[in-house]
């Protein structure tokens, strides 16, 4: 079945107004117009993340919906789709975003706006801890575009969290991916969009 609803996740300091969010909204609107599209600046809270987009898709058709997530983003696409058993594109996904992120407890700035600054609450780490799940319930529903090259998460920890699932291991590229436009092509082709 079509996809004819997609939702984009930006990373942890990150926008909408990331390179990879413009390329796909880009591709979205000039090839796939009838497209549902959607990618909220998200909180810095995670609870508050995932609640915002579980109300964002309570209506969406879940056969014909979508999730694409980037680095942190890959993280909340897994609980998206693990909770609505829609397709899911990870972009060197977070895989112990818990972990990883204690480290950044305080004052933020954002990545593309230097202006904006949030606070990453001690808190927040326990939310994310509370979001890691175990197991995925349909591996088959995933795509992962994972960079050995990438700076900041180990990709050995990206492949081994998704077994089963198609994944497109980069040799080089890095965190950012970007190369991105070199396979977004391949991307769509999963995503079968309408």
């Amino acid at each position: 079945m079509a996809v004819t609803h997609l939702l984009y996740l930006h990373g942890f300091r990150s926008s909408p107004q990331s390179n990879k969010a413009r390329q796909v909204a880009a591709r979205v609107a000039q090839r796939h117009p009838k497209v549902t599209w959607w990618c909220p600046q998200l909180p810095p809270s995670p609870k508050a993340a995932i609640d915002l987009l579980m109300q964002g898709v309570a209506a969406w058709p879940r056969p014909q919906m979508a999730v694409m997530g980037s680095s942190l983003g890959g993280f909340y696409a897994t609980c998206v789709a693990e909770a609505t058993a829609c397709k899911a594109v990870l972009l060197n996904p977070a895989i112990h975003p818990a972990r990883d992120l204690a480290k950044y407890i305080g004052e933020q700035t954002a990545w593309n706006d230097p202006g904006e600054h949030f606070f990453f609450e001690p808190h927040f780490v326990d939310e994310l801890r509370a979001l890691e799940s175990t197991q995925l319930t349909h591996p088959q529903n995933y795509f992962g575009v994972i960079a050995k090259g990438d700076e900041v998460l180990d990709w050995r920890e990206m492949t081994g969290r998704y077994p089963g699932t198609r994944i497109k291991l980069l040799e080089d590229s890095d965190h950012a991916l970007s190369d991105f436009d070199s396979y977004i092509a391949e991307v769509f082709d999963f995503l079968d969009l309408a």
